[in-house]
């Protein structure tokens, strides 16, 4: 009996030190953050340990490969389990978020909430002053930081992506039309009001320090918008503090009331949006430049619970909490140049889910 206890206790120590630094660790139900030190360290977990299909893999790589990607990630608690480039990219090649760094804004706007700065529930007007639109004082005065947040301003969505007063017009009052707008980005504005500093030191300082990410906002376009540049596995840092709903590492970076709140249904009108954010698995959605409704689930092959930061030419960012999983997908258009969403998720989420199926 003394023999069977004595080497019980043996095997408990030797699970006990084993240690996460190993690749081939089988701790694979604790979460894994990756140190802030630039991405030179991150923990592996291979598709056989997974327990994954390898036959599945290269259908998937080819995939990417003939629909013009530069990188894919796949994290499962944190862990990479797969990482590819392609088409010249590497691991530290630069390359645009467009408007899947949305979800930086909702997120760096809770930020400035939880800290007392604003809230998101007031007028827009309070922290830019009135004339921040060309519409009239009654009809901006409806606009509160949670429209732009919603893409319910009622601005007209038609005016293209500059965002001067001039170009902010009148299309509906707020909150009674959902359109997909860059009016989004006065709410950088609104934080840098609300806080007295520069967009871009509160951002870094509060959201991408803290996540150990590097990279910065570079203008994309000749209206002076400006979008995230990063290399692929920040951005999977972003997803992955996203996938445990604000915090990193046991410090928390957003509050989790708020996070729920950004990848929620947030308005009446497009059950599949949230705070900037792409919901999955809801019962209807609209699309980006139509005010058309359609039934059903957004990707109809990828998990119901999963939620998204989607940019033009298919930069992707997707999270899916019932497999602790986070894929990013960074590259040129699958096939023509598009605003969020193509039917290029559907069949890229048909290949991922042969990997574990």
């Amino acid at each position: 009996m003394k023999k069977v206890v004595y080497l019980l206790v043996i095997l408990f120590s030797s699970f006990g030190c084993s240690s996460d630094n190993n690749s081939n660790s089988n701790t694979v139900d604790s979460m894994y953050f990756p140190p802030n030190d630039g991405n030179a360290t991150w923990e592996t977990k291979s598709i056989s340990d997974l327990g994954w299909n390898t036959n599945a893999v290269q259908p998937l790589l080819d995939y990417l490969q003939l629909k013009n990607s530069k990188s894919f990630i796949i994290l499962v608690n944190g862990r990479i389990v797969m990482e590819n480039y392609f088409n010249g990219h590497t691991a530290n090649s630069v390359w645009y978020w467009a408007s899947a760094g949305k979800t930086l804004t909702a997120t760096v706007t809770g930020i400035a909430e939880q800290e007392g700065y604003l809230n998101i529930n007031n007028k827009v007007s309070d922290y830019m002053g009135t004339g921040w639109t060309s519409i009239p004082l009654e009809k901006e005065n409806l606009i509160t930081c949670k429209h732009l947040l919603t893409m319910t301003s009622g601005l007209d969505d038609s005016l293209g992506d500059d965002v001067t007063p001039a170009n902010l017009q009148y299309m509906a009052d707020a909150g009674t039309r959902w359109a997909y707008h860059n009016a989004y980005v006065i709410l950088q504005d609104v934080v840098s009001q609300a806080t007295n500093q520069s967009w871009d030191n509160y951002f870094y300082t509060k959201l991408r320090d803290k996540l150990g990410m590097t990279g910065g906002l570079w203008a994309s376009g000749t209206d002076g918008t400006r979008t995230y540049w990063s290399t692929t596995r920040n951005m999977a840092r972003f997803g992955l503090m996203a996938l445990n709903k604000g915090k990193w590492n046991g410090t928390t970076v957003i509050n989790e009331n708020y996070f729920n709140s950004e990848i929620s249904t947030s308005q009446n009108l497009n059950q599949s949006y949230g705070y900037l954010w792409w919901l999955n698995g809801k019962s209807s959605y609209r699309l980006p430049q139509t005010q058309l409704q359609f039934n059903g689930s957004l990707i109809p092959s990828a998990p119901s619970d999963m939620y998204m930061g989607l940019g033009k030419n298919d930069q992707k960012i997707y999270v899916v909490p019932s497999k602790k999983m986070v894929v990013i997908r960074m590259g040129n258009p699958a096939d023509s140049a598009v605003l969020a969403l193509s039917d290029f998720d559907n069949v890229l989420w048909q290949k991922i889910n042969a990997l574990y199926q």
